[in-house]
């Protein structure tokens, strides 16, 4: 009797032995893109419009898409996606969708050299944006409208000939006007900070992963708009003033319509599948 339950006793411990080794391989196992979706889940779960992820919840997320590369998500720089084409219009864009919900969605734009996604914006939006591989041109800008007098309208030093409308132009501070090259680490834009307008310009073939909480949504006013940028001193508004070497950190910018030659194409992600739960 006291063998047998020797004999039990050791095959109970190596049964939790094994047990345990399974999960720590399942453990091992999880991708690092479904790490970035429960990461996602997570942090948006109590977030809406305009709402910002603790500071805690967004080094979180920061920490995950920081490790991620291009191999994470199944893709490689030969890819025909990065490749330019002899065409008379600008290079094509492509987008991969991975995940979106109500909270948060995540997706990859991949760019050929010389590809621009022009000035944008993400109202109510926090968007982290992940350079996977490539060298990339960002700028990016912030509203000041408390720096305009009250009610003040920009008028502008334009030749007579000008015919274009400038009415509607708002004042903006510049964030960013840099280059960036991977590895590199993670872009974050607030929904009044940290360069909520930007433009993205590609130096070379490169991989850009965007998280956004939570995502563009038409019906409830979250659309994306479309911007033009002005040199400050192209216009003047009374009882505003900002010191010569200071005037390249603003602009004038002015909303339009999405440019006619700017197009987004879906393609098929193929990279580690994300298991939604």
């Amino acid at each position: 009797m006291g063998t047998e339950k020797n004999i039990s006793d050791m095959k109970d411990k190596e049964y939790n032995k094994s047990k345990k080794r399974r999960r720590r391989r399942r453990r091992r196992e999880v991708s690092r893109v479904q790490k970035l979706y429960e990461t996602c889940k997570q942090i948006f779960a109590n977030c809406g419009p305009g709402v910002v992820p603790s500071p805690e919840n967004v080094e979180r997320l920061k920490a995950v898409l920081d490790n991620m590369t291009e191999a994470d998500v199944g893709l490689m720089p030969n890819m025909p996606y990065f490749k330019s084409t002899l065409s008379d219009g600008p290079p094509k864009i492509m987008y991969l969708h991975l995940h979106e919900c109500d909270k948060f969605s995540i997706g990859i734009f991949c760019l050929p050299p010389s590809a621009v996604i022009p000035l944008h914006n993400h109202p109510g939006m926090t968007v982290f944006s992940k350079l996977l591989f490539g060298k990339m041109h960002i700028k990016s800008y912030d509203w000041v409208d408390n720096l305009l007098p009250h009610q003040s309208t920009p008028s502008a030093n334009i030749s007579d000939n000008d015919t274009r409308d400038w009415t509607g132009l708002r004042l903006a501070k510049l964030k960013k006007n840099s280059e960036f090259t991977a590895p590199c680490k993670t872009s974050i834009l607030y929904p009044a900070d940290g360069g909520n307008m930007h433009c993205f310009t590609a130096r070379t073939a490169c991989a850009v992963l965007d998280v956004l909480g939570p995502p563009y949504c038409d019906p409830e006013g979250r659309h994306c708009q479309y911007y033009y940028d002005f040199p400050f001193p192209n216009f003047s508004v009374d009882g505003l003033s900002v010191p010569e070497e200071q005037q390249n950190k603003y602009a004038w910018l002015k909303e339009g319509e999405k440019p006619e030659d700017f197009t987004v194409d879906g393609a098929l992600y193929s990279g580690p599948d994300i298991i939604v739960n």
